[in-house]
């Protein structure tokens, strides 16, 4: 599983940043709203830091979310 997580890591949003912004993250799950973006990082399905006010979510964290919701 680690393995195929690694391999799409490497292509799956290779035009993303490693560590994006709640609207990046959005576009990542499919043009999610950001309303239910933070609500995502609020019960803490996607884990996530901030600085300050913003929040800042890692593509590994995004990925991980998204390979819970495959394997259900």
């Amino acid at each position: 599983m680690e393995k195929d997580l690694l391999t799409r890591y490497e292509t799956l949003f290779k035009e993303y940043p490693d560590v994006a912004d709640v609207k990046s993250m959005c576009k990542m799950l499919g043009g999610i709203s950001t309303k239910t973006g933070y609500k995502l990082l609020k019960e803490n399905k996607i884990k996530f830091f901030k600085i300050g006010r913003s929040f800042f979510i890692t593509k590994y964290h995004i990925l991980c979310y998204l390979q819970i919701k495959d394997d259900d």
